[in-house]
This record gives C-alpha cells, sequence and structure tokens, in this order.
C-alpha cells in the first residue's frame, strides 16, 4: 500500500481519515506469532516537533516494530528527525506499518497518535 497526498475518506466532515488496520500476514513461528498490519491516516496537521516528539515516546513503548512512510519516503518513528524530514503535512495521506505481537494495536495508537496531533 503506497502513500497518497490525497485526503481520503471522512472527506467534508471535519475529522481526519483513517484506513484502519487489518491483518496483512500472520506468521506462526513456534510460540511466537507475528502479524505484519498497514494502515493510512490522514494528518490532522503538519507532523512537526512536538508531535514528531510524542510520536516517538509512544513507538518506544509498543511491543512491534512501526515504520512510517510518506511519499514512498520511510521514517523510524522513535527517531524524531526521522519523522521530520518527511515533511509530511495537514491533509495529506501516512502509511503506518507495523510488525510483532502486537502490530494490530501499535497501528492502531499511532493512528489514533496521527489524527490527534494540534
Amino acid at each position: 500500500m503506497s502513500a497518497s497526498s490525497e485526503p481520503a475518506g471522512n472527506a467534508g466532515t471535519g475529522s481526519p481519515a483513517m484506513t484502519p488496520p487489518a491483518p496483512e500476514a500472520v506468521t506462526d513461528a513456534g510460540d511466537a506469532v507475528t502479524v505484519e498490519t498497514v494502515a493510512e491516516v490522514t494528518l490532522a496537521a503538519d507532523l512537526h516537533a512536538r508531535p514528531a516528539g510524542r510520536l516517538a515516546q509512544v513507538v518506544a513503548g509498543l511491543p512491534a516494530t512501526v515504520r512510517l512512510e510518506y511519499h514512498g519516503r520511510p521514517a523510524d518513528p522513535r527517531a524524531i528527525l526521522s519523522v521530520l524530514a518527511l515533511g509530511a503535512r495537514a491533509g495529506t495521506t501516512i502509511t503506518v506499518r507495523a510488525e510483532g505481537p502486537e502490530a494490530v494495536r501499535a497501528v492502531e495508537t499511532v493512528t489514533r497518535l496521527l489524527t490527534e496531533i494540534d
């Protein structure tokens, strides 16, 4: 799934859009189950330093590997400068990917945070 600069869903409702995360791949390696999931979220505001810092703080505590993508450029949300380098603006769509045992919860957490930035 690729990121798009076009707002998606909920257009004109005043609320940011988000495609709900759905597991794309499930791997069962013995006792460890890994889920990979992807969601797209339309940003309510520019992704600037304060939300990038909050994002890094939240992602650091998640039991999943999370990645962001904007216009084909990846970013590690644990690194504030990596997120800022994306240059993601309000009204554009960013892709959130996660894998790990709590991937779905991680994507839901990150997308909720991204839709609440101001």
